[in-house]
């Protein structure tokens, strides 16, 4: 069995089927015990996500139905066998004893992990190789198909950020491979999706300059000043301001040099947050 949760929430079967509650507060219930899967998750945890600052007052019986109804989901659809304890009542709340291989945001988290000591290491090849099977767990937005409370928004936008990291770690790996003129397709589309990250938008100066591609690079570079300074009122970062210098003033015919793209960003160790 696996627990999608990268893209529209879904519970699929060993056998290809899928399977999603038909009460929305059951799937957020499920969902927020995912994302901590092995770990008790307290009732009040669980009131706050479903209900917010104002729950009704048999919230806690409320969600004690919602928990029954999900457990028979798995009964009745045979997803797990009659043996196995999956969803299990412990004071003060409740946790879902899954597997990591079974929650997709497990799965994702690990591969990047992964990579990331791989790119440290010297190994950008098979990082590369894992950054692209974790990018490809994203079936678009997450949890997209289930309403978010304050714990699950919580969670939603640390995926988002590990997304990004694993974007910015598989241009890493590229630059190192020498593909910088590959990337740039890649590079067009998130400079798009994400027109305030200064880092992607280095990264495509860069590309286009090290491929010999001087007008673009710097239409690129002012494309940012106009966006920084439409939205934010501010310049490009002064290591922008030094790579456009580097586009305006090659180095001489014959030199090896490249422009260089920005600062790397740092090598956080990735950590889940703990949500109260």
């Amino acid at each position: 069995m696996r627990f999608n949760l990268i893209g529209p929430f879904e519970i699929v079967s060993d056998d290809g089927r899928t399977h999603l509650p038909s009460t929305p507060k059951v799937c957020q219930t499920l969902a927020l015990l995912l994302t901590r899967p092995n770990e008790i998750v307290t009732s009040d945890c669980l009131v706050q996500e479903l209900w917010g600052e104002r729950p009704p007052r048999s919230a806690i019986t409320t969600l004690q139905t919602y928990i029954y109804h999900a457990r028979r989901m798995f009964e009745s659809e045979q997803l797990i066998p009659s043996e196995r304890a999956l969803l299990v009542t412990h004071a003060p709340g409740y946790l879902i004893a899954v597997n990591d291989d079974e929650v997709d945001i497990r799965v994702f988290e690990r591969l990047v992990s992964r990579a990331q000591t791989e790119l440290s290491q010297g190994q950008p090849a098979a990082a590369a190789g894992h950054l692209n099977r974790a990018l490809e767990l994203w079936r678009g937005p997450a949890l997209s198909n289930i309403p978010a409370g304050d714990m699950l928004s919580g969670h939603i936008v640390h995926l988002e950020e590990v997304r990004i990291r694993a974007l910015e770690l598989r241009i890493e790996a590229d630059n190192q491979l020498g593909r910088q003129r590959e990337s740039i397709p890649q590079l067009r589309k998130l400079v798009n999706d994400y027109p305030l990250n200064e880092w992607f938008h280095g990264q495509l100066i860069a590309a286009l300059g090290c491929s010999g591609r001087r007008a673009e690079a710097l239409q690129a570079y002012q494309n940012l000043r106009r966006i920084l300074h439409d939205e934010l009122g501010l310049e490009p970062s002064p290591e922008l301001q030094r790579l456009q210098l580097q586009v305006l003033n090659p180095p001489a015919s014959g030199s090896t040099s490249r422009p260089l793209p920005p600062t790397e960003p740092v090598r956080d160790q990735l950590r889940v947050p703990t949500f109260a």
